[in-house]
């Protein structure tokens, strides 16, 4: 690119790379640095945004000589370190998605979000492991796990990649695979980027063209009744079976389906690959209380983002999540009371089923922990106009409240700015994190890749 406007020694930087490299201040800098998480924003000293893996591998190196954090970011869903002064890999652009309908794998860049994979991969009736949200990222989603819409019958993502391509500290470019490079291959699959940037994976797709799922809203008056039963349902339905319990407050927008204008309620919602069964596994839940809207039926995999109904737009948000050994009776009390209506926060929950496959140790090992918990407890709120100590110490209060059956934190489900170490230890069983941090101190001794929930190299 052009280097005449770019000072010494970013001039350097520009003219190894493709991409735009930006400085503060410039045109497009601003631009660059919004993600779909608003309230939240990297502050970097230069922003490289990369066209391939060539660009990659040359702001790694440049960021290395000069120790400077490389951070990554592709669509900005997950920022929870802020980035003060390094370099930031805009990796957005690079989107090429390929599918072969004879391995039933694609190959997918980095930047790509799940919808391309979805839309690639339906003319061949398959499916990849996606999440909620088809507008979420491909690879920060599947290095920190990603679960499914059909993750109990599935396993986390992370379990069904074969092969990725990824630049390490020292700027090269490693194939990485069960076979060439096992212990690498195991630290990325739940190390997320503290091992290297990936710039392309290649993951299994599932024969899946079509689902039986959808959803069921409840007033929040009947929160302690429908709490109950998903928590005595969940424990005997079969591992085709993926269901999460949401509590939300809507604000009264004529957009919005006139029932639920204004009202807190609970949303259960279903996904099974079993259409027959489906309909019978899910009709007990019109018995349990009042239903205000039901939105259930078989539907392509291409319409599975209608589920959960997630906004599709930027905004602001913070929160946290929990692993969860069992579902006691305690436990959804303190949801009810801390984060339900009477919250002084607005606070929307988010409590997913786990198990089956997901507690299944997969054919080759990962740096994935907690496998053993039985739910995932989500808690956020959009601080706008909150102080967000306020909105922290709500989340908190929860947080204690179900310590004692909390057994670590999902990776994936970490939201606003965070110390680097916060919760560092309660991401991987301790043996898990001793063997991260040796593999750090091989592949990342100099610590480039920081600014994340950081795995220090082991001294």
């Amino acid at each position: 690119m052009p280097t005449d406007n770019i000072p010494h020694p970013f001039s350097d930087l520009a003219d190894d790379v493709r991409g735009n490299v930006l400085l503060p201040g410039e045109h497009g800098y601003d631009e660059e640095l919004r993600g779909f998480q608003a309230g939240f924003s990297h502050q970097p000293a230069v922003i490289v945004c990369a066209l391939g893996a060539d660009d990659v591998r040359a702001a790694v190196r440049f960021a290395a000589v000069r120790g400077m954090a490389v951070a990554v970011q592709s669509t900005g869903h997950g920022l929870t370190v802020v980035d003060r002064g390094g370099l930031l890999l805009k990796t957005d652009r690079m989107t090429e998605v390929t599918v072969d309908p004879e391995t039933r794998r694609a190959r997918i860049d980095a930047g790509a979000r799940w919808h391309h994979v979805v839309e690639r991969a339906e003319p061949y009736g398959l499916a990849p492991p996606s999440g909620s949200a088809g507008h979420v990222g491909v690879v920060g989603y599947t290095l920190a796990g990603g679960m499914g819409l059909l993750a109990r019958e599935f396993g986390y993502a992370a379990d069904h990649v074969r092969a990725l391509d990824v630049v390490t500290a020292d700027g090269e470019l490693r194939e990485v695979t069960a076979a060439s490079e096992p212990d690498l291959f195991w630290a990325l699959r739940g190390g997320r980027d503290n091992f290297g940037i990936v710039t392309s994976l290649e993951i299994d797709l599932q024969s899946v063209s079509r689902v039986y799922g959808g959803g069921l809203f409840f007033d929040s008056e009947h929160a302690a009744a429908v709490m109950s039963f998903f928590r005595e349902w969940t424990s005997r339905v079969p591992d085709s079976m993926t269901a999460s319990l949401g509590m939300i407050g809507y604000p009264p927008m004529p957009s919005l389906p006139e029932v639920l204008r204004g009202r807190h309620v609970v949303h259960v919602r279903f996904t099974t690959t079993d259409l027959t069964g489906g309909p019978d596994l899910v009709r007990p839940w019109l018995d349990v209380a009042p239903v205000l809207l039901e939105h259930l039926g078989e539907l392509p995999y291409r319409e599975t983002g209608s589920i959960y109904r997630e906004p599709d737009f930027s905004h602001p948000y913070d929160g946290n999540s929990v692993l969860l050994s069992e579902l006691d009776p305690a436990v959804l009390e303190a949801v009810r009371q801390l984060a339900g209506a009477d919250a002084p926060v607005g606070c929307i929950v988010d409590l997913r089923h786990l198990g089956g496959a997901l507690s299944r140790p997969p054919e080759t090992p990962s740096a994935l922990s907690f496998r053993d918990a039985a739910y995932v407890l989500r808690i956020l709120s959009v601080p706008d106009g909150q102080n967000l100590a306020d909105v922290r110490a709500v989340h908190r209060r929860l947080d204690d409240a179900v310590r004692p059956w909390t057994v670590g934190r999902s990776l994936n489900f970490v939201y606003g700015e965070r110390a680097a170490d916060e919760f560092r230890s309660e991401f991987y069983e301790k043996p898990v994190l001793d063997r991260l941090a040796a593999l750090k101190a091989v592949y990342d001794p100099a610590n480039v890749f920081r600014r994340n929930q950081n795995i220090e190299p082991a001294v």
